[in-house]
């Protein structure tokens, strides 16, 4: 008998309860199920996967990788020769000027590099004709391990066809 009790609790008999509350109990499942599977479709279509190239060991790039992905990016780094560096930033058309040690891409951006997520994101919203964003060299507290950093104290600049300007002017 208690097994049968046991057995009870875990799958009850829904005959007894009335069509209306069969019909609410399935209509409730049916918008949690419909909610979850929204949530979920938008949040892995906003951000497009990163792609990044640096030099090995390049710790400051990894970590740059990690801060990305804390903000909700998918994040690749591919190991890429010193000696091969400049043709890649030639082929993503990253001017010279704006170069950094490594280089990212993501959707049809270049990102060069230690961009903040945040300016990242503003960008793929924006959609601008550009090429890019960079903050060019190596920045003094680059936003990988700070969080509320501000592109605007590492001269973060968005590259287009005709030059390049602040990253403000998104």
């Amino acid at each position: 008998m208690l097994k049968a009790k046991i057995q009870w609790r875990l799958t009850p008999d829904l005959s007894a309860l009335s069509a209306a509350a069969v019909t609410k109990l399935a209509r409730t499942a049916l918008l949690l199920a419909a909610a979850t599977c929204s949530a979920a479709a938008a949040g892995n279509e906003a951000l497009p996967p990163v792609v990044v190239y640096a030099p090995s060991p390049c710790l400051a790039c990894i970590d740059w990788a990690d801060h990305l992905r804390q903000n909700g990016f998918e994040v690749s780094i591919e190991e890429t020769p010193i000696a091969n560096m400049p043709k890649l930033k030639r082929w993503l058309n990253v001017p010279a000027e704006l170069e950094s040690v490594h280089t990212a891409k993501v959707g049809r951006y270049f990102v060069e590099g230690h961009v903040p997520a945040e300016d990242i994101k503003l960008l793929l919203k924006e959609k601008p004709l550009a090429r890019g964003l960079a903050v060019p060299g190596l920045p003094r507290g680059a936003p990988w391990g700070h969080p509320g950093t501000d592109s605007k104290n590492f001269g973060c600049s968005l590259a287009s066809a005709s030059g390049y300007e602040p990253a403000s002017s998104l």
